[in-house]
């Protein structure tokens, strides 16, 4: 045994050890934690999810040119990790080279890994290039991703010039293939020295070479750097479709004592696997509402302070002691950061590794909401409303079909039956009590009389879906009201459902299915298009104006509903559709989202008005909505910015009332 494959023996024996325990530790605070994860289906479809946006980086991506240095990168270390095999393999055993694949495949392995050394390079200075100098504020000042550049910068020098040297040490048959490191080892030759230091110079380089490489599985486990393993897996479980509902809890279950999260080993293994794959990239934070209102939420930071929180109490998460685990609210997750989201998913868009930031602020609501009764003042009288009046406003729930007065509007009660019915028409809170959202309804019904559509509504026996109840963290009290709806709705046999509000569409369709009811549910945005489609409805009115649309969250993000909203406007004739600056998924909030409808924006400032701000710089003339509460907001926006004389903010219903 040489020396060099005793030291290698001793060094790599040592890295590999370290690193193996420190990520077998990390395995087991997976295992340990307590919180439960639904079952995953669709292993074909989670296959080709991991190849399309781990090897060919999809989401990584969406941000071109940062994603252009990273996936140079990623490939790149996939190339250079058979070179570096082959080195270690090599230095155990002399004879233990690739070049059994044959001279040509080998010269192209050599190429390859010339080449993708100069594009790792080229990344790293491109991205030291945007810390150091562009400095994007979703970046932070990071030392631990600057050491990683240093890292990483040093292993690609410390290749091309273990190459150079090895060029003109050994003069190896293959050196041609070197296409960048053969010119280098020119200059390097000019330097006079004989074959025997440059078989020395080579030694060294590869051992700086295979010395960066084994800190670096030492130091991968503690840095952010871990989403190089944890980020793959990740991608495989991650929710394959658009559309998601919160996770039920099940109250009938005695064993059950805790409800939400109140320290971190109460959350899922997939919770935690989220916080072991965050790149602390920045984009969720780049397109927060909350964060870019001067609110204290940052979703990474709020991944990283999570998994700090995780780090701190590994030893008693490990040793089985719950009591000594600290809390998750902390001096860093504190309560302004919780009730900061309006739970919109922009940060779950924008995350290139699919970590589901909203779920881990919802589980520390229902904590704080149902075990420690704190939350914000204001949200005190929606719960006792929804439980008495069954809607988050105090009037009486014989007054929830006044809004049909003049109208040919049949009750379920008074049709017996959703058998003889095309639809049931789901009101809502807004439609039936806010008077700016009847109008919006009375638009709606005007629509489907014109198609003779035969629908009919519940009436008095409607009530809330729960929706903002369960969104502030009280889910019992969302499945009380959930389970009479469905109740109702199965006592009717209704199986088909319009609504003209997004939080009641996506509570409808993705959230009830839990509990026992399972609808079709359509937003009025796709039945209008769909209508026109049919030719049930023919928009011939011109309006002559500029029409800007805002994307409703709950429509556009969490159920992938963007084109027949703006179908439906650009059916009319002589209208001018415009996009804002943000817009589809990568649009602004209204800030009404999450249960935020019924609290004050008392930090920062308001997201209504931002986005207010982005409709205007449009030069539009109305602002077109398909959500009871964006309506709200955008209106209250223009107000504050005095633009009501202006512009109109006005429901895609009536737009198409008013076109046909």
């Amino acid at each position: 045994m040489t020396w060099e494959t005793f030291a290698f023996l001793i060094v790599a024996g040592f890295a590999f050890g370290v690193s193996g325990k420190r990520f077998y530790t990390l395995f087991k605070l997976l295992k340990a934690q307590k919180g439960k994860v639904p079952p995953f289906t669709d292993l074909a479809g989670r296959v080709k999810t991991t190849i399309v946006n781990v090897l060919f980086q999809k989401a990584v991506l969406q941000d071109r040119w940062i994603g252009i240095a990273h996936t140079a990168i990623f490939w790149g270390f996939i190339i250079i990790s058979i070179g570096t095999v082959e080195q270690f393999l090599m230095t155990l055993v002399k004879t233990a080279s690739f070049e059994f694949i044959g001279e040509t495949p080998y010269s192209i392995l050599i190429w390859c890994q010339d080449f993708f050394t100069a594009a790792v390079l080229l990344g790293v200075l491109h991205a030291a290039y945007r810390r150091f100098f562009v400095k994007p504020k979703n970046l932070g000042q990071s030392k631990d991703a600057n050491y990683v550049l240093l890292f990483t910068g040093g292993l690609m020098v410390s290749i091309f010039f273990m190459n150079a040297f090895h060029v003109l040490g050994s003069d190896p048959w293959f050196q041609t293939s070197f296409f960048i490191s053969r010119p280098l080892s020119k200059v390097f030759g000019a330097m006079g020295f004989d074959q025997e230091t440059n078989h020395h110079l080579y030694t060294f380089f590869k051992w700086v070479h295979m010395s960066i490489v084994l800190g670096f599985a030492v130091y991968i486990p503690g840095s952010k750097h871990l989403h190089i393993v944890a980020a793959g897996p990740n991608t495989f479980l991650k929710k394959l479709n658009r559309p998601k509902g919160m996770t039920t809890i099940n109250f009938e279950d005695e064993t059950n004592t805790q409800y939400g999260v109140a320290k971190i080993d109460e959350s899922s293994w997939k919770d935690t696997l989220d916080l072991y794959s965050c790149t602390e990239c920045g984009r969720c934070q780049n397109l927060c509402p909350a964060w870019n209102t001067e609110k204290p939420l940052s979703p990474k930071n709020l991944i990283i302070d999570l998994k700090k929180n995780l780090v701190r109490n590994k030893a008693a998460i490990l040793a089985g002691k719950s009591d000594e685990v600290t809390p998750v609210i902390d001096d860093h997750v504190t309560d302004d950061v919780i009730w900061a989201c309006t739970s919109c998913r922009a940060c779950e868009i924008a995350c290139p590794v699919f970590i589901e930031h909203t779920d881990k602020i919802y589980d520390i609501r229902r904590n704080l909401v149902m075990m420690e009764s704190r939350f914000p003042t204001e949200v005190q009288a929606v719960f006792k409303n929804m439980e008495t009046n069954g809607s988050p406003w105090a009037f009486s729930p014989t007054e929830r079909a006044n809004w049909t007065q003049g109208l040919d509007v049949k009750t379920m009660a008074e049709v017996g039956s959703a058998n003889d019915l095309d639809v049931l028409l789901w009101v809502g809170c807004a439609g039936s009590y806010d008077d700016r959202n009847k109008s919006v309804l009375k638009s709606f019904v005007s629509l489907l009389n014109k198609a003779q559509v035969k629908f009919a509504i519940l009436g008095t026996e409607e009530t809330c879906t729960g929706d903002a109840a369960r969104r502030i963290g009280n889910e019992y009290l969302y499945q009380t009201l959930a389970k009479m709806n469905i109740e109702t709705l199965n006592r009717y046999s209704v199986k088909r459902i319009v609504t003209a509000c997004p939080h009641c569409f996506n509570t409808l369709k993705n959230e009830y299915k839990d509990l026992g009811g399972e609808y079709e549910v359509i937003h009025h945005s796709q039945f209008i298009a769909k209508m026109i489609n049919e030719g049930k409805l023919k928009p011939t009115k011109e309006r002559n104006e500029t029409i800007t649309f805002h994307d409703s969250c709950y429509l556009g993000r969490w159920n992938n509903v963007y084109e027949q909203p703006r179908a439906v406007l650009q059916s009319v004739p002589k209208v001018n559709l415009v996009e804002m600056r943000q817009n589809h998924d990568q649009g602004l909030c209204c800030g009404a989202g999450g249960g935020r409808m019924w609290m004050e924006e008392h930090i920062g400032s308001r997201i209504n008005v931002k986005r207010s701000e982005q409709a205007i710089e449009t030069n539009a003339t109305t602002v077109a909505t398909s959500c009871p509460f964006c309506i709200t907001m955008i209106s209250d926006g223009m107000k504050t910015k005095e633009m009501t004389d202006k512009i109109q903010v006005k429901d895609i219903a009536e737009i198409m009332d008013e076109a046909t």
